[in-house]
């Protein structure tokens, strides 16, 4: 169907292989038979969690990302281990992060959050039924936990408080969801 369009591999090699990212550099053939090159990041894949309260409210981190040297208002999130099973990881992060666990989960949806030079790919959970707990942060990880309503969410969204793509297109399905104009799986 899409073949016209479609870019084909002929060689490449692991331009860097570190802990957690791999990086590849390939040969392709265009489809008009040219010959290029793609470079871009492979990832494992990572889970978001969309923690709805019983009271309407969302939960929240703020969380320092050193690339962009600033602190993130994000949905707890964590990357996929190899062989983990999508919902386990996205109840071991929501533990592990906030604390909390939840009796209600749905899948919402995948996203892929930077086509041009990376495969990572999100699965997005909603969690209902939360009962808060003790967190158990990885070593290393550093981040707070606060609850906003859905509407002061979309705010921070709109005034640019929240810029995290993952973020950003969770909330406008909770936005759905609440409202009932939506329902996930």
């Amino acid at each position: 169907m899409d073949s016209h369009l479609k870019e084909i591999r002929l060689d490449g090699e692991v331009a860097y292989d570190g802990k957690f990212l791999k990086v590849s550099r390939d040969r392709i053939q265009l489809p008009d038979g040219s010959i290029s090159h793609r470079e871009y990041i492979r990832h494992p894949g990572a889970v978001v969690i969309l923690p709805l309260l019983d009271d309407g409210r969302v939960l929240l981190e703020r969380q320092f990302r050193y690339p962009n040297d600033r602190v993130f208002v994000e949905f707890p999130a964590g990357k996929i281990d190899p062989g983990e099973d999508h919902l386990a990881c996205a109840k071991r992060e929501l533990e592990e992060e906030t604390g909390y666990t939840a009796t209600d989960w749905r899948f919402v949806c995948t996203i892929h959050n930077a086509i041009a030079y990376s495969d990572e790919h999100l699965e997005l959970y909603l969690a209902r039924g939360l009962t808060a707990g003790e967190a158990k942060l990885d070593e290393g990880e550093f981040l707070e936990t606060f609850t906003a309503t859905v509407p002061e969410l979309m705010e921070m969204v709109k005034a640019g408080q929240v810029t995290d793509v993952k973020t950003i297109i969770g909330a406008f399905w909770l936005e759905k969801i609440v409202d009932g104009t939506w329902s996930p799986a």
